[in-house]
């Protein structure tokens, strides 16, 4: 028998009320002879129920057929005069209501690109009837406030389970509306989660987690499943807890009864972790002596140590360099130097994360001089700079919020057009200087913008810089995006994928994977004066992030609930540097001096062929984006036939002529390879088969183009080329 839980009732109890209550309340409550029809609270959320007012048609940028409406109904005065008062008022027939287009149209008695929408006798064709009859006026009774979904998460034994929603429309009169009738519901997969429109209700078809959006009006709640990915009534084994990331991550995988892997061995352990805290593979030397080790705390104390090395400066300069797309085509040459030296002193002096965003948001002057100055100078506008600001620093795609409301989140034009307002008060060449007059043109209006805080009120207009006014709310503790934004990113950085995805696409309707450690997370960067090398060292710490690449029976399908640790493609520039230790043969970029690394390079402009086919990011946009990469086909290619590895792992100045004229067994050569590329011992099944495999090789010139052709395997290989 399916067992179903929900938070607020038992849907196999309560449908068949359920189901009246919807239809009788749609009756009193819209359709009483009584009533006053509600422009923008009743025959709007008709519109966008139907359709009429999304992307794909009448919403859309430039309308379609000759009508534009509004997206989801964001903007109701341009809608009622696109209805009312366009083509001398055809769409409304006040002496004869039933030959409004605006009921032709999606009743299809006159030909509709849309096809029918709903019969004549459906409670939205009456409505649209009363309301015409009622004078086709643009009445507004009170205002939405809020919508609340009941229940918003479903927990499900089984797939194919129905489940039945209720939508509660609250106003600013303080009265409630039952407007599930009226609520547009969305998969986000609409395979894994169907719709039954006219019942209210969602049936999953897949394991897994799974968001339907709400939609009402303007506002959008996520409804979040939750199915079991193992069928399985068995007990699971209780994972390690090192820290509070421990226990929202096992919390979840209990749930989904999902059995997560084992903790990872060393040599994968310290691979991972050198790759992820210094985009480099640990020496040889390190490597024996971190296996070797028998101190129960080796592994704080390696991650300590990662944390206070040079290398861990180097990395995440460079990290940060790209994040903040430090190039030379936009801020010449001088100008992105002087940033990234300036970048680079702070993290060598471990200045927190407030402090550097602070210094950048507040810059002014030369920005040849003054590096954080360059900040500004990344983006040719005010617009541009408002949605690199909000994604940059508050996860969040305000850019959406540019030509109409955000579809998917509370932003409006305001917030987008208010933000880009900030900056305006910039006059940005070489320097960097306030501009009390400088504006943006809000498109609605026609007038300069107001400047406003995203989701907050406006900044008075005599305010020497609205810089400050923005700055202190972003980095305020209490801001519900700031510290978010980071922890997120450095999580994906560790974990191989946000509790958000995308980074910098936070929203109500893509709410993080586990919502309670998102928020200790954050309360924890903020309460360690938003220490970078302090939420690196508390995910390095957790057994989340010690557990085994290996997947089990159990967590084979799993991506999203860290039962095992991914498996990611090596950063280009890191890729580059590791096959540079591997054969110890220093890489050439441009006219740099020979040995120095990728992840040293400020421009991503430098000559470098290899850098170019590795996928590195050009940083026009954003490096997180995925899919930047160059193709498959051109790596392998350039693997076979290019110079990244043939003609460097025979260079008589590498590690393997070095190795040769040591007089080293060739048995230990490849030893010498696996700790060095693998960071680990050869398993006795490995070494087994390749003493047989050098026994077949009749000569030393055939063992050593044996051993040749063995690095070239080991370095072309996935466990090399990926972190896991």
């Amino acid at each position: 028998m399916k067992r179903i839980h929900c938070t607020s009732f038992s849907p196999s109890f309560t449908r068949i009320y359920f189901h009246c209550a919807v239809f009788l309340t749609a009756l009193t409550s819209l359709s009483s002879a009584d009533d006053v029809i509600d422009f923008e609270n009743d025959v709007v959320p008709i519109l966008t129920k139907a359709g009429c007012n999304a992307g794909a048609c009448h919403g859309a940028a430039i309308g379609r057929g000759g009508f534009k409406l509004s997206l989801y109904g964001g903007n109701p005065g341009s809608d009622y005069n696109a209805i009312v008062h366009e083509i001398q008022g055809r769409r409304i027939n006040h002496s004869n209501p039933r030959a409004s287009l605006l009921f032709l149209k999606p009743t299809e008695h006159v030909s509709h690109g849309g096809g029918t929408l709903f019969d004549e006798e459906s409670t939205s064709a009456q409505l649209i009837l009363k309301w015409i009859n009622q004078g086709a006026k643009r009445t507004r009774t009170r205002s939405l406030i809020s919508i609340e979904i009941t229940p918003r998460q479903f927990y499900s034994e089984q797939p194919n389970s129905s489940h039945t929603v209720r939508v509660t429309a609250q106003y600013d009169d303080g009265t409630t509306r039952d407007v599930t009738k009226w609520t547009l519901l969305e998969p986000e997969d609409e395979s894994a989660v169907e719709v039954v429109d006219n019942e209210f209700r969602l049936i999953p078809h897949r394991r897994g987690r799974h968001i339907v959006t709400a939609r009402y009006l303007t506002l959008v709640k996520p409804i979040e499943f939750l199915i079991p990915l193992n069928s399985t009534t068995e007990p699971l084994n209780d994972p390690p807890v090192y820290n509070f990331i421990d226990s929202e991550l096992n919390a979840k995988l209990r749930s989904l009864r999902i059995t997560p892997s084992l903790q990872s061995a060393d040599g994968e352990f310290i691979r991972r972790l050198s790759l992820d805290l210094t985009g480099r593979l640990p020496s040889v030397s390190r490597v024996r002596s971190f296996l070797e080790s028998t101190k129960p705390d080796k592994r704080e104390r390696i991650i300590e140590s990662l944390l206070d090395s040079s290398e861990f400066n180097i990395f995440w300069a460079y990290n940060f360099s790209e994040l903040l797309r430090i190039r030379p085509q936009k801020l010449g040459a001088e100008g992105a130097n002087t940033y990234f030296e300036w970048l680079s002193s702070q993290i060598e002096r471990g200045v927190n994360y407030k402090t550097l965003v602070t210094t950048m948001l507040l810059a002014s002057g030369d920005a040849y001089e003054v590096g954080p100055a360059n900040f500004y100078r990344t983006m040719p506008d005010a617009r541009q700079q408002a949605e690199f600001a909000s994604e940059l620093l508050m996860g969040t795609r305000l850019r959406c919020a540019n030509c109409h409301n955000h579809p998917l989140d509370h932003w409006t034009q305001d917030d987008y057009h208010g933000l880009a307002a900030i900056f305006a008060k910039l006059n940005i060449t070489q320097s960097v200087t306030v501009n009390k007059t400088g504006t943006t043109i809000h498109p609605l209006t026609l007038e300069p913008a107001i400047p406003k805080l995203p989701g907050g009120g406006s900044i008075p207009l005599d305010s020497p810089d609205p810089r400050l006014e923005f700055t202190d709310w972003l980095t305020d503790e209490g801001n519900p995006y700031f510290a978010k934004a980071l922890v997120n990113r450095l999580w994906k950085h560790m974990m191989g994928r946000g509790l958000v995805e995308p980074v910098d696409d936070f929203r109500e309707t893509n709410p993080p994977t586990h919502p309670l450690l998102m928020d200790k997370l954050a309360r924890e960067f903020v309460s360690s004066q938003y220490d970078i090398k302090h939420i690196l060292k508390t995910i390095a710490s957790s057994a989340g992030y010690q557990r085994s690449g290996k997947a089990n029976q159990s967590n084979r399908y799993d991506t999203q609930f860290y039962s095992h640790n991914l498996r990611v493609p090596l950063h280009p520039s890191v890729h580059a540097d590791a096959v540079t230790d591997v054969l110890g043969v220093p890489a050439q970029y441009g006219d740099l001096p020979l040995g120095t690394r990728a992840v040293e390079l400020i421009s991503p402009t430098v000559a470098s062929r290899t850098l170019d086919v590795l996928g590195r990011c050009g940083r026009e946009e954003s490096c997180e984006t995925e899919g930047n990469g160059a193709s498959g086909l051109t790596q392998k290619l350039h693997y076979f036939n290019g110079e990244f590895l043939n003609g460097r792992i025979s260079r008589n100045d590498g590690r393997l002529s070095d190795l040769v004229k040591a007089n080293t067994a060739p048995i230990d050569i490849i030893t010498e390879y696996y700790l060095a590329a693998y960071n680990r011992f050869p398993t006795i099944n490995e070494s087994s088969y390749w003493v047989g495999q050098l026994e077949l090789q009749a000569s030393a010139d055939d063992r050593l183009d044996f051993l040749e052709d063995f690095i070239w395997g080991l370095l072309a290989s996935k466990d090399f080329t990926t972190n896991h």
